[in-house]
């Protein structure tokens, strides 16, 4: 039997997507040009435009780690199934070359136990890769929500002590 390649094993999905190119937080918002008519007392249009910044580009790495994560997910879960086809594509070729007559049920059994065996091993593996890229993920994400409060502390604090 020829060995089956899985179709994406060897495929690279970040060409698929230039988060470089995607957007440009800094060309996206401009707070100045927005809001600079406007004089409102205690409005920083600086600020806010940093502030929007911060933002976009902390959407942005949390993005680009749950895109690199779940890439790398994908790539691990190809490689998996790709062994599991040779491995059974291996054991059929043994079994036809036995013939039926020589078949050991209990040689089959002990492998489909260590099959089972091993698939759990790779889900557990595959679900531990998911859970770190989420938790990386919502880590940046919460990282710059605590930053944005006590952003939002500091105008407070200074609107009420003028």
């Amino acid at each position: 039997m020829t060995k089956t390649e899985f179709p994406f094993a060897g495929f690279d999905f970040s060409k698929m997507f230039d988060t470089q190119k995607l957007f440009d937080p800094a060309k996206m918002f401009d707070a100045q040009k927005m809001f600079g008519e406007y004089k409102l007392p205690g409005f920083d249009a600086e600020a806010l435009a940093t502030a929007q910044k911060k933002n976009l580009e902390a959407i942005a790495a949390a993005n680009k780690k749950a895109f690199e994560g779940y890439q790398a997910l994908a790539k691990r879960q190809a490689e998996l199934f790709q062994q599991s086809i040779d491995e059974v594509q291996a054991q059929v070729k043994d079994v036809m070359a036995k013939g039926a007559k020589d078949v050991n049920p209990t040689k089959q059994a002990e492998q489909v136990k260590a099959a089972v065996e091993k698939a759990l091993v790779n889900l557990k593996e595959l679900a531990e890769m998911a859970a770190k890229t989420n938790a990386e993920t919502y880590e940046t994400l919460n990282k710059r929500a605590t930053e944005v409060v006590e952003e939002v502390r500091a105008v407070f604090a200074k609107l009420t002590t003028h």
